[in-house]
């Protein structure tokens, strides 16, 4: 089944001062139409409480709500998908459990891994990344830049690709330039002065 996948993808996460219902409600009234929650912080019923209020502001916004690795809360919120970051998941098991009326996106940090997610048939989508140095979810991967996903031309790749991790306002149009399906935004929006304003400047240059 085919799903509908955004060109651009706000995140959520764990700041002192900006609830993650807070950064909801700031994001949908600024026009984002695809949420990723990620919380890495809250026991489950903290998570499911959260999440049902999350999900309340997207239903009245219209915007689709995706879970960072929590697919086994599912069955308890509503939210239309789930993203997991963990390279070695089997994804036909979360697929499974998860049905095919949900999207499943994954991430992948170099070619190889980014056509073994696709080849498994499961994954809807696929964040690409490091583009560049992000506190958001540090890792010890090689960061890609433009380059990195310019190659991506070279390879026989069929499923969204989204551009992530340490995306910056100046870097949005020449990465969609290189061809990629979309971006992936968190703290370079979450830390701005003016979040609204420069969640708005990020859809200009990626629609």
């Amino acid at each position: 089944m085919k799903k509908y996948i955004s060109k651009f993808h706000y995140l959520t996460q764990d700041l002192p001062g900006s609830s993650h219902v807070e950064q909801t409600r700031i994001a949908c009234e600024a026009g984002a139409n695809w949420i990723q929650y990620r919380c890495l912080s809250k026991s489950d019923e903290e998570l499911i409480t959260e999440i049902n209020e999350v999900a309340a502001i997207c239903d009245d916004w219209g915007a689709t709500l995706i879970l960072t690795n929590h697919y086994h809360l599912l069955d308890k919120v509503d939210a239309q998908g789930v993203h997991i970051e963990d390279f070695d998941a089997d994804f036909a098991a979360i697929r499974q459990a998860i049905t095919d009326e949900k999207t499943l996106g994954a991430s992948a940090t170099n070619i190889e891994s980014l056509l073994r997610v696709q080849n498994t048939g499961m994954v809807d989508y696929c964040g690409y990344g490091p583009f560049a140095h992000t506190d958001t979810k540090p890792n010890n991967k090689p960061l890609l830049g433009f380059d990195g996903y310019r190659q991506l031309q070279k390879h026989p790749i069929e499923i969204p690709v989204i551009a992530v991790g340490g995306v910056q306002l100046t870097d949005a149009e020449p990465l969609m330039q290189t061809g990629v399906y979309g971006i992936a935004v968190s703290a370079a929006i979450n830390l701005s002065l003016d979040p609204a304003h420069t969640l708005k400047e990020f859809y200009q240059k990626i629609y």
